[in-house]
C-alpha cells in the first residue's frame, strides 16, 4: 500500500513558477520506491483528468504532455521518496487540481495508476 501526499500548490500570477512535491509513504516503501513509476495529472473544473508528466522509477525516462513541454520539469529523489513538478511560465489555463499518482507500469493514462494523492490546487491569475 502506498500513500501519496501532494504539496506546493497555491495562487500565482501568470508567468510565475511553482514547485509541487509528492511525498510517498507506506510499509516497506523505503526499499521499493524506485520500483514505482510516478506521474502527475491535473483536473480543471468541468474537465476530465488529464496527463501532465511521468517519470520512470530511477528517473531515466520522462514524458510530458505537449502543453507543458519546455515549461514543466518532473524529477524525483528516491532517497526522500519524493517526486517533484517544477512549473515555470505558468498560464491561467494551467489552473487545476494537480494529482500525484504511482504504479509499477509506465504510462500516460490515469487508468494505469493504482495509487493517488488527494491533490493540490494550483491557481494562475491573469
Amino acid at each position: 500500500q502506498v500513500q501519496l501526499v501532494e504539496s506546493g500548490g497555491g495562487l500565482v500570477q501568470a508567468g510565475g513558477s511553482l514547485r509541487l512535491s509528492c511525498a510517498a509513504s507506506g510499509r516497506y516503501l523505503r526499499l521499493l520506491f524506485s520500483n514505482y513509476v510516478m506521474a502527475w495529472f491535473r483536473q480543471a473544473p468541468g474537465k476530465e483528468r488529464e496527463f501532465v508528466s511521468v517519470i520512470s522509477g530511477r528517473g531515466g525516462t520522462t514524458t510530458y504532455a505537449d502543453f507543458v513541454k519546455g515549461r514543466f520539469t518532473i524529477s524525483r529523489d528516491n532517497a526522500k521518496n519524493t517526486v517533484y513538478l517544477q512549473m515555470n511560465t505558468l498560464m491561467p489555463e494551467d489552473t487545476a487540481v494537480y494529482y500525484c499518482a504511482a504504479d509499477d507500469s509506465y504510462g500516460t493514462s490515469a487508468l494505469y495508476y493504482a495509487y493517488w494523492g488527494q491533490g493540490t490546487q494550483v491557481t494562475v491569475s491573469s
